[in-house]
C-alpha cells in the first residue's frame, strides 16, 4: 500500500505537465540571472535567455539522470506545444499592436529592398546547399520540400528576436533601427505568406482552404473594428475596459489561429495581421497594450526564447560531418545576409557601417523556422531522419548566439550611427518625420498643445509622430492613523492610480486627437518629485529620439485675463530641461481667448488662425522660424513672418552708399546690406525662407524698424491683437539694440526677454505665445539674453 501510495505521488510531482511548470520556473530564473550578468557586458536579454535554455537544456544540466527524468518525458512534448503555439499567439498580436504600420508603408520601398537583398541571396545559397544536404542527412521525403525549408531558413529574419533586441538594446527609435525592424517584419511576413502559398497551392482543396482563410481573416478583422468601438463606447468613466472584456477578445485572436492551424496553414500571419489591423484609438487597444506588455516582456518571451536554447542538443556535435554540415549552415546563413543586404544598401546609397549593423540583425533566427523544420514541414515533408532536424535547430540557435553579440558590440562601436542626431528643426528637411514630446500636468494643458501638434504636422500625418508625457508629481505619503477603507478616494494610490482623474479626462482628449487628426499619440507617465522630474521629460527625449520637447507654463490664464502663478515646481522643472534637454525646447504660454480666432480652436472650428513668428536675429529665432515653417502647409493656419530691423541712419552709412539727393530730415534707411546687426546666417535663412514660402505666397512677410526696445514694444503693441499665437525665439541674439531697456522688468528669464514680455498680464495681448529654445550643440558658443 505505501509502495503504492509513494508511487501514486511521485506520478503526480512528475507528471508531464509539472514537468513544464518547473521547467519554465528554471527558466525564468536563469534567464533574468544571466540577464543581470551579461547585461554588464552588454549584451541584450533574448541571447541571455537563449543561453538559460541551453544551461538548462541536453547540452546542460540535463545530462544528470535525475533532471533528465523529469523535463524529458514521453507526453511532454505535447504540453510544449500548446504552450509555444498561445505564446506565438500572443506575443505577435502585441507586435502588431505595437507596430508602426505608417512608416512601413511610407518607408516600404526601402525596407522591402533590404529585406528582399539578403532573403534573395539566402534562397539562392540555400537551393545551392540543399543537394549536399539532402544527401548527407540522407533523407527519403520530398526533395522539394526538403530544398523549399532550407531556403526559408537561411532568408529567414525572426522579427520577435530583432524587436527585443533593438529595445534591450535601445536603438529601436533610430532611423537604423526602424529599417532593421520594419525589414525584419517585411522578410518574416513574405516567408511566411510563401510558405502559406505553397501549402495552398499543392492541390485545388488546399487553394480553396486558402481562400477560406483569407476571407476569414478579413472577417475577423472587421469584426474588431466593430467591436473596439463598441467597447470603447462602453463605461466612459472607466480608464481601461474590464478583464472579461480582455479575455472576450483575446479569446477571439486565439480562435482565430486555431482555426487557421487547423486547416493546415501557420497561424503567426494571422495574429500579425489581427493586431496591426485593430483599432489603435481608444481604450480598448490602451487596455490591450496595457495587460499585455508586462506579461509578454517579462514572462512570455523569456520563457519563449528560453526554450529556443533548451532543445539545443550539443551532444550532436561530437561527430565531425555534424560540426561539418553546422558550420556550413551558419557561413552561408551569415554570408547570404551579409552580402545581399549590403548589395541592398548599395544600390539604396545607405553607408557601408549601416549596411554591416543591417546584414547581421537580420540574421538573426529561432522564431517561425523553428516551425519549418518542426510540426509546419508536415504539410510539405516528413523527416526520416532526426538527425536533419537536430543539425538544423542546432544551427538556428548558434546563428543567433553569434550574431546578437555581434550587433551589440556594433552598436558601442559604431555609437553615433544610433546617436541622437535630430536635435533641432533648422536643418532639418521639412518634410521630414518630425518627433515631438508634449508635456503635460493636467488635462488643462492639453487645450493648448494639442492644436500646436496639430498645427506642426501641417495638416499631414505622415509628417508628425507625436508622444505625449503626463508628468505627475510624487507627493510624500502622509502618516495617519485611519484605516485603508477610512481612506477619502482621493487619498487612495498605487502605481496605477498616480495621476487621479486627470487620467481619465486625459486618455478621452487623447481618443478625441485621434479622432480628428488620425494622429496616433503614445501616452507615457512620469512619476517624479519636482527636484528630479526634468531628469525623466530628458530621459525620455534622448530614448525617443525626438527633435523638439514642448513645454507648460507655469502661470495660467484667469477668467479676467490676468496670468496667475502656479506650483513653483513647474517653473524650476522647465528651467532645468531648458538647461539639460538633449534637443530644442518650446514653452507654450496658453490664453484661452473668446471666439472662433482663437488658437486652441485650431481642432474644433473651421476659421483660418493668423500666426505670426517675430524674428529679430539669432539661433533661437531661427529655429523658431524652422518650427513655424512645419505649419505653413496646414490649412487652417495663416503665418506672417514679422522682422524687427534696426533703423540706420545715413550718417552710420556714410561711404558705403552714395545719400539721395530727396532724402528728409536725414533720411532713414534700413536696407538689407546695410543691416550690421544682422548676421550673414540669418539674411541666408530668411532669403531661403522668402524664396520657398514668401514668394509662392504660402507665407506673409513684415519688416518693423525700429530704433530700440521703447520702439519695438510699441510695434509688439499695435500687432497684438491680430493673431491668436505668437512663435519667438528664447535668446541667442547677443547685444541687440532691438531690445534694449526691455529687460529691466523681466518676470520671467526662462522665457527671454521677448518671451517674458508677451506673457506679461501687464502686456494685454489676446494671442498664446510659443518661446523657442534650440538645441546648443557646443558649450554656450551663443549668449543667451
Amino acid at each position: 500500500m505505501d509502495a503504492t501510495h509513494r508511487m501514486v505521488c511521485q506520478e503526480d510531482l512528475f507528471n508531464p505537465l509539472s514537468s513544464m511548470g518547473v521547467q519554465v520556473s528554471f527558466i525564468l530564473v536563469l534567464s533574468h540571472f544571466f540577464h543581470l550578468v551579461l547585461k554588464a557586458f552588454g549584451q541584450p536579454g533574448p541571447i541571455a535567455q537563449i543561453l538559460a535554455g541551453m544551461v538548462l537544456g541536453p547540452t546542460g544540466i540535463s545530462n544528470i539522470r535525475a533532471i533528465r527524468d523529469v523535463f524529458f518525458q514521453a507526453s511532454a512534448a505535447d504540453y510544449y506545444e500548446i504552450f509555444g503555439f498561445l505564446s506565438r499567439i500572443v506575443f505577435m498580436f502585441l507586435i502588431g499592436l505595437e507596430t508602426d504600420f505608417p512608416y512601413i508603408v511610407r518607408n516600404l520601398r526601402v525596407a522591402g529592398i533590404v529585406a528582399c537583398g539578403g532573403a534573395a541571396v539566402g534562397s539562392v545559397f540555400g537551393i545551392a546547399v540543399s543537394f549536399f544536404l539532402y544527401q548527407q542527412f540522407e533523407e527519403k521525403g520530398s526533395k522539394f520540400g526538403f530544398f523549399f525549408i532550407i531556403m526559408l531558413i537561411l532568408a529567414y529574419t525572426a522579427s520577435p528576436i530583432v524587436i527585443r533586441l533593438a529595445a534591450e538594446l535601445k536603438f529601436a527609435t533610430s532611423d537604423v533601427g526602424k529599417l532593421a525592424i520594419s525589414s525584419a517584419l517585411i522578410n518574416e511576413m513574405a516567408c511566411l505568406a510563401l510558405f502559406n502559398a505553397i501549402v495552398a497551392l499543392r492541390s485545388f482543396r488546399g487553394f480553396g482552404r486558402g481562400i477560406f482563410c483569407t476571407l476569414f481573416i478579413t472577417g475577423v478583422v472587421v469584426l474588431n473594428k466593430y467591436l473596439a468601438s463598441w467597447f470603447n463606447k462602453r463605461n466612459r468613466n472607466q480608464k481601461y475596459l474590464k478583464n472579461m472584456e480582455v479575455f472576450f477578445l483575446l479569446s477571439l485572436v486565439i480562435a482565430a489561429s486555431v482555426i487557421i492551424e487547423l486547416e493546415t496553414f501557420n497561424s503567426i500571419v494571422c495574429s500579425f495581421v489581427l493586431g496591426v489591423m485593430f483599432p489603435k484609438e481608444g481604450k480598448t487597444a490602451r487596455t490591450l497594450l496595457h495587460k499585455l506588455t508586462y506579461s509578454v516582456h517579462n514572462f512570455v518571451l523569456p520563457i519563449y526564447f528560453g526554450y529556443v536554447g533548451f532543445q539545443f542538443d550539443g551532444n550532436n556535435l561530437w561527430k565531425l560531418s555534424n560540426v561539418i554540415i553546422v558550420a556550413i549552415m551558419v557561413l552561408l546563413s551569415i554570408g547570404s545576409k551579409m552580402s545581399g543586404t549590403l548589395a541592398a544598401c548599395n544600390y539604396l546609397n545607405i553607408p557601408l557601417n549601416e549596411g554591416v549593423f543591417l546584414g547581421f540583425v537580420l540574421n538573426l533566427k529561432g522564431h517561425a523556422d523553428l516551425l519549418l523544420i518542426g510540426g509546419a514541414s508536415k504539410s510539405l515533408m516528413s523527416w526520416s531522419n532526426p538527425r536533419a532536424y537536430n543539425l538544423l535547430l542546432i544551427s538556428i540557435v548558434i546563428n543567433t548566439i553569434i550574431s546578437g553579440p555581434i550587433v551589440a558590440l556594433l552598436m558601442r562601436r559604431e555609437y553615433k550611427l544610433f546617436s541622437h542626431t535630430h536635435t533641432s528643426l533648422e536643418h532639418t528637411d521639412p518634410n521630414h518625420e518630425l518627433r515631438a514630446l508634449a508635456c503635460a500636468y493636467g488635462p488643462r494643458h492639453l487645450s493648448g498643445l494639442f492644436p500646436l501638434l496639430s498645427a506642426l504636422s501641417g495638416g499631414h500625418t505622415s509628417h508628425l509622430s507625436p508622444f505625449l508625457l503626463h508628468l505627475i508629481e510624487l507627493l510624500h505619503k502622509r502618516r495617519t492613523n485611519l484605516s485603508y477603507h477610512e481612506l477619502e478616494q482621493d487619498e487612495l494610490s498605487d502605481d496605477e492610480g498616480y495621476g487621479g482623474n486627470d487620467v481619465l479626462e486625459i486618455h478621452c482628449a487623447i481618443d478625441a486627437f485621434i479622432s480628428d487628426t488620425k494622429i496616433f499619440m503614445p501616452l507615457s507617465k512620469a512619476v517624479s518629485s519636482f527636484p528630479t522630474l526634468y531628469e525623466d521629460v530628458c530621459n525620455a527625449a534622448e530614448d525617443l529620439r525626438v527633435s523638439i520637447v514642448i513645454l507648460p507654463f507655469h502661470k495660467h490664464q484667469r477668467i479676467d485675463g490676468k496670468m496667475e502663478s502656479g506650483k513653483e515646481g513647474i517653473r524650476t522643472t522647465n528651467q532645468k530641461i531648458l538647461r539639460h534637454a538633449p534637443c530644442s525646447v518650446g514653452i507654450l504660454v496658453d490664453r484661452i481667448q473668446t471666439g472662433f480666432l482663437a488658437f486652441s480652436h485650431l481642432l474644433i472650428s473651421d476659421h483660418v488662425q493668423h500666426v505670426a513668428t517675430l524674428f529679430f536675429g539669432g539661433s533661437d529665432d531661427r529655429e523658431a522660424l524652422a518650427w513655424s515653417r512645419r505649419m505653413i502647409s496646414h490649412s487652417r493656419i495663416n503665418l506672417t513672418v514679422v522682422r524687427f530691423v534696426p533703423l540706420v541712419t545715413i550718417n552710420d552709412v556714410e561711404g558705403s552708399t552714395e545719400s539721395s539727393s530727396s532724402s528728409d530730415e536725414g533720411v532713414l534707411m534700413a536696407l538689407p546690406s546695410l543691416r550690421s546687426s544682422s548676421s550673414e546666417t540669418d539674411n541666408a535663412f530668411l532669403a531661403d525662407f522668402y524664396d520657398r514660402h514668401v514668394s509662392t505666397g504660402q507665407a506673409g512677410y513684415v519688416e518693423k524698424q525700429v530704433k530700440n526696445g521703447t520702439e519695438t514694444v510699441k510695434e509688439l503693441r499695435d500687432i497684438g491683437d491680430m493673431y491668436s499665437l505668437f512663435i519667438v525665439g528664447k535668446g541667442g541674439r547677443g547685444h541687440s539694440t532691438l531690445t534694449t531697456g526691455m529687460s529691466d522688468w523681466e518676470e520671467c528669464p526662462e522665457l527671454g526677454t521677448v518671451g517674458d514680455l508677451l506673457a506679461s498680464s501687464d502686456f494685454n495681448i489676446n494671442g498664446s505665445v510659443l518661446v523657442v529654445q534650440q538645441h546648443r550643440h557646443q558649450k554656450k558658443d551663443l549668449i543667451d539674453d
